[in-house]
């Protein structure tokens, strides 16, 4: 009688780990979906029954990242007790731990295209995701306002919180710092920054605050 092979399940999150490995052993993106799956010995079926294409397997991967930090956040006790501003400085550096543990795939990810804007295409879910999550904060907070007080514009304070993170994820990047104990200085600033201007500050300035962080991350 032979002995069974048993085999092992093919998941989602597998074939992200095996994705992840070969760009980095390989230092490029497959070439084909076939040459892929042959070298793991996955079956083709087996990678479409997850994702349609490379590119949105490289979306997907960003799409992990921000739910793995919000179960993390999740599992805080404390966390529903926060202020919004803590709300948002403790999603910051979760996230950012996140991308530190995974330093190596998202640097190439980052720099795989000479063109920026390209790289940034696999953000796309990712952006939906750090906007609600904005949003989410900026509701609440309407919500406890006096009538008499202007509220905060949902889709403003969004858009703002998504250039403030593409500025930090620059300067995280380039941080060399031990620990990248830099970049949470820069977290915490810039935070304290976007949530002094909403709170103080006219509605142009904020707009002109929205341009300048847009060119300080692609300058």
């Amino acid at each position: 009688m032979v002995a069974k092979t048993k085999t092992k399940k093919i998941t989602e999150d597998t074939i992200i780990e095996m994705y992840m490995d070969y760009v980095l052993e390989h230092e490029s993106v497959p070439k084909s979906i076939y040459k892929f799956c042959k070298e793991n010995k996955v079956p083709e079926a087996d990678f479409y029954a997850f994702f349609g294409s490379v590119e949105s397997l490289q979306k997907e991967i960003w799409n992990k990242f921000y739910t793995n930090t919000e179960a993390l956040l999740n599992k805080n006790k404390e966390y529903e007790g926060f202020t919004n501003k803590e709300k948002m400085l403790t999603f910051f550096y979760t996230f950012f731990e996140m991308l530190t543990l995974n330093r190596s795939y998202v640097l190439f990810a980052l720099k795989q295209n000479s063109s920026t804007l390209k790289n940034l295409e696999q953000l796309k879910g990712l952006r939906k995701h750090i906007k609600g999550f904005a949003t989410g904060l900026i509701d609440d907070a309407n919500a406890e306002k006096n009538l008499k007080i202007t509220k905060y514009n949902p889709q403003l304070f969004s858009e703002g919180a998504w250039l403030q993170f593409l500025f930090v994820l620059k300067f995280w990047m380039d941080d060399n710092s031990a620990g990248f104990e830099k970049t949470d200085m820069a977290i915490e600033k810039s935070i304290n920054t976007i949530f002094d201007i909403f709170d103080n500050t006219p509605l142009d300035n904020i707009i002109d605050f929205g341009k300048f962080l847009y060119k300080e991350t692609f300058a």
